[in-house]
């Protein structure tokens, strides 16, 4: 006989724990009150003749109180419910001392793996850690119920960033409003921020506002360099003044002043760099950020903003150096590439931007790729038109602006009537479904699965509705940079941000995770099919839009489904699984879980056909999602990224090539870090495993990490094959 315990994990029974239990509540009674070694004996016999394979550990406790009142040994079941309270107290006591302890002496494997970008040793990481600790203690003892703990627990669910919920006012991700504070300036940690004059400044300020953005929220961030082009005509205007006062010729002006102008571009877009990854935030990291790429964002100051896209670019190109002065792949900014008709054919204008950005794919994994195309077919706002915008960090998407008829509630001082707004706006939080656990509890019992799906959901749902109600709970005041300033809106001071919360303004999110084993449990196929198994997984897909669309209509909340990028996660809901379930062949017996609709990554499938495939599913996770080919180093063969650029722009909104390039600091090396059958890494010229000086850069979850992975994580890019080769594709 099995017994479950209250965390879900399953032991062998045990007939002496048994004895102990009620022979520590004999000690507290007197005479006839106490049970005899017989009546124990009848009870636990009592418990072996019901010949049960699993048993819960509740019920076993409630069989003993039974059997004990039955014997009139009153008062020995009241000292045994007294006992069985006080363990269930001692359970839920505070239980951050051990973990804090692990954690500082480097012995906790959740939190040194947590995050493939921070780094748990150093002191900013710890802090915000030790933070976090506490944060999720008092999350799981005083701010969730039971109910929602316990199935955290069991992997179930996942309750995203509990290290942060101890605190109503912090949300998850955002696009900053950069155009409002620049133009109409902003106030940070209570200086006045006035609107700059040229571009250098501009862009360090936009340092300081991400930065004090990133530090009053926990997810990633956006901004678009539109934002930052006028301050480029700026520049060109002041240093044309200069040379007209100097009496140059007309021509001589213009090219001096163009060169001056270009150089100042650089030194401003370095500066960024610089900045961003330099900077620690309250978070024990460098901002999570993104920066967006869309010349469509404006048509006056379109070549200013070509200007600055061709120095990140370049920039990026060449790297940054690390330690050792060797130039790697550095993690942020993520680069974000609009797709679109002046950009994407060999005779469009920019289509040398669009080469460059292939260069830099090739060499550093990054910008990926919007596609302009689709997006203005599945983004339609409330008027019908299509929007083309960026995400929120990783892949988090807002859907359409649905606030128009509402008006600015925000204040923000750049709002045009009638026009969809989408900087300022920002996502509430995200809960994540297992899908595998929902398949594997129906047992291939399909109307079973339908039953526990939506109990699931709706379990997810009374989650998310305590993440918003929390955040309800904020003033303007707990983070004035976001809410008072400009970056999210400009409320008076002691004003609610609960409008916020509403109307369209901001997301919630339904996140789902291994939609390819909930397919193969319930069908016997993979999703990838084009048969019984897609159709299936369409279905599961179309299941979680229905019921956010359902929320959505009741509560006037923005719920979205969200294609989680489980980052430690994949690991923990593939142990909840095999604890849960044994071992099950293909779906339980790998240290990972596949992220939201991907094709799992040990199967063979061709570049286009992937992200052709994935395009469908894609269409069915509005809230955030982003597909991927896997592919070999491509630095001496653009043309294959170019072929697969276009092809992202004619079928799928959102993209990105895992390409390779490492670099190990004691031979020099440079290509692709390895990893062994023990999964370790090691350099395949000289075999050095010391993480400190390998720079291995993997994308993992949307965002590339720098600082190595859980065991699951690990197994899950060992797996990976290659979409694509070194040929050009036909």
């Amino acid at each position: 006989m099995k017994i479950v315990k209250r965390d879900g994990h399953i032991v062998d029974y045990d007939p002496e724990k048994i004895r102990v239990a009620i022979g520590k509540a004999n000690d507290e009674v007197r005479g006839k009150e106490k049970a005899t070694k017989e009546e124990i004996k009848e009870i636990i016999k009592y418990i072996e003749d019901l010949n049960k394979k699993r048993i819960l550990v509740e019920d076993i406790q409630d069989i003993i109180e039974q059997k004990l009142m039955e014997f009139d040994r009153y008062e020995l079941a009241k000292k045994y419910i007294t006992y069985r309270y006080t363990r269930e107290l001692v359970r839920k006591a505070n239980t951050t001392d051990k973990t804090i302890k692990e954690l500082i002496e480097g012995e906790n494997e959740y939190w040194n793996s947590e995050n493939s970008n921070k780094n748990a040793e150093v002191v900013t990481t710890q802090r915000d850690y030790l933070a976090g600790i506490t944060s999720t203690d008092i999350t799981r003892r005083f701010l969730l119920p039971e109910d929602i703990v316990e199935a955290h627990d069991k992997g179930i669910i996942h309750f995203h960033d509990a290290d942060y919920f101890a605190q109503n006012a912090l949300h998850n991700c955002e696009l900053i409003n950069l155009d409002d504070m620049l133009q109409n300036g902003t106030v940070i940690n209570g200086v006045m921020i006035e609107k700059p004059h040229r571009f250098i400044t501009a862009a360090t300020i936009a340092t300081q506002i991400i930065l004090a953005v990133t530090s009053s929220s926990y997810g990633g961030a956006t901004v678009s360099l539109t934002h930052l082009a006028p301050f480029v005509r700026l520049s060109y205007e002041k240093y044309l003044k200069k040379y007209q006062n100097r009496n140059l010729s007309k021509k001589d002006c213009e090219k001096f002043a163009m060169e001056d102008t270009k150089k100042e571009v650089e030194d401003g877009v370095q500066t960024f760099n610089y900045q961003v990854n330099s900077m620690t935030n309250t978070n024990g990291q460098a901002p999570f950020l993104s920066v967006n790429m869309y010349l469509g964002e404006t048509d006056e100051y379109k070549d200013e903003l070509a200007m600055i896209i061709e120095e990140f670019l370049k920039q990026r190109i060449l790297g940054f150096k690390n330690e050792k002065g060797v130039y790697i792949t550095p993690a942020f900014p993520k680069l974000l590439y609009v797709l679109e008709e002046d950009n994407i054919h060999e005779d469009s204008k920019y289509w040398y931007l669009t080469k460059l950005a292939a260069e830099c794919t090739a060499k550093r994994m990054v910008p990926d790729y919007i596609s302009e195309k689709v997006m203005l077919d599945l983004k339609k706002n409330e008027l019908g038109n299509g929007e083309c915008y960026p995400c929120m960090g990783c892949r988090s998407f807002l859907t359409p602006d649905r606030t128009m008829s509402i008006g600015n509630i925000a204040k923000a001082k750049n709002y045009v009537e009638g026009k969809g707004k989408y900087y300022g706006r920002f996502n509430q939080g995200v809960v994540t479904i297992n899908l595998p656990d929902v398949a594997l509890s129906a047992d291939g019992d399909m109307d079973k699965f339908w039953k526990i799906f939506d109990e699931r959901l709706e379990l997810c749902h009374k989650a998310l509705q305590i993440r918003h109600k929390r955040l309800s709970n904020a003033t303007s005041d707990v983070a004035p940079i976001l809410w008072q300033h400009g970056a999210l809106a400009r409320l008076e001071k002691g004003e609610s941000i609960h409008e916020l919360l509403h109307h369209g303004y901001s997301t919630i999110s339904l996140g789902y995770a291994g939609l390819y084993e909930c397919v193969k449990v319930m069908t016997g196929h993979s999703h990838t099919d084009n048969g019984e198994g897609k159709e299936f997984g369409l279905k599961v897909m179309q299941h979680l839009n229905d019921a956010t669309a359902k929320w959505k209509k009741e509560e006037d909340i923005d719920y979205s489904v969200y294609g989680t990028p489980i980052e430690s996660t994949t690991y923990k809901f593939a142990k909840c699984l095999k604890e849960r379930f044994g071992t099950v062949k293909g779906i339980t017996d790998r240290g990972y879980i596949t992220n939201s609709y991907h094709v799992p990554v040990f199967e063979e499938i061709d570049a286009f056909s992937k992200l052709k495939l994935e395009s469908e599913f894609q269409r069915l996770s509005p809230g955030g999602a982003i597909s991927y080919i896997e592919t070999p180093n491509l630095q001496g063969n653009v043309d294959v990224v170019l072929q697969v650029i276009q092809f992202i722009y004619d079928n799928i909104m959102y993209a990105e090539l895992n390409t390779k390039s490492d670099y190990c600091q004691k031979c020099g090396y440079t290509g692709e870090i390895l990893i062994d059958d023990n999964l370790e890494w090691f350099c395949p010229n000289c075999g050095n495993r010391d993480h400190n000086t390998l720079n291995v850069a993997r994308r993992t979850c949307g965002y590339i990490g720098t600082n190595f992975w859980n065991k699951g994580r690990t197994q899950e890019i060992k797996e990976r094959v290659l979409h694509i080769d070194n040929k050009v594709a036909k």
